[in-house]
């Protein structure tokens, strides 16, 4: 079974040595990457999976983004991913632990509404997160649209049009 604990208790070498496993070394070129250029994750919303031997065998980073609207108004999302499981370890429920944590913990401090890129049919299925109403979203990089989920968790409506990115440069 999975311990779950936040991901700022791991260190940077161990959750890139896993990102890289599960996603390969050129993983910096996706989508997913240019919409949260520039900002730092989130730890109260990311978290790490420890197997009974106490590996790290998992990872969950959430972002800060935004959808900015022509006029220069945004609308703060929390992009949740990647959601990442050793290759060895895939299909054990790490990643589904992770993301009840994510969800559950979104919903307890009204975050603002998650997004993310995924498979509609197994994040809609578990967590309810759905491309209704990202149809209009554009991104910063190639997508296919219906893996552009949103959940909102506190009731706040999803919203409806704009153009993905980190919702805070940092700067130097």
């Amino acid at each position: 079974m999975a311990t779950i604990l936040p991901l700022q208790s791991q260190t940077t070498i161990a959750i890139e040595q896993l990102l890289d496993a599960a996603f390969g070394t050129d993983r910096r070129g996706r989508t997913a990457y240019a919409i949260r250029d520039g900002v730092e994750w989130l730890p109260e919303l990311s978290f790490a999976a420890i197997d009974d031997s106490g590996a790290l065998v998992g990872t969950l980073q959430s972002w800060p983004v935004a959808l900015r609207r022509a006029d220069g108004s945004a609308d703060p999302l929390v992009m949740v991913g990647p959601v990442a499981v050793m290759p060895d370890q895939q299909g054990g429920g790490y990643g589904r632990a992770l993301m009840d944590a994510v969800v559950a913990q979104g919903r307890a401090q009204a975050s603002a509404p998650l997004m993310m890129i995924g498979d509609p049919e197994y994040y809609g299925r578990f967590w309810g997160f759905s491309a209704d109403g990202t149809g209009a979203w554009t991104v910063p990089g190639p997508v296919e649209m219906r893996r552009l989920l949103a959940l909102s968790v506190d009731g706040r409506p999803i919203p409806r049009e704009g153009m993905l990115g980190p919702r805070q440069k940092v700067t130097a």
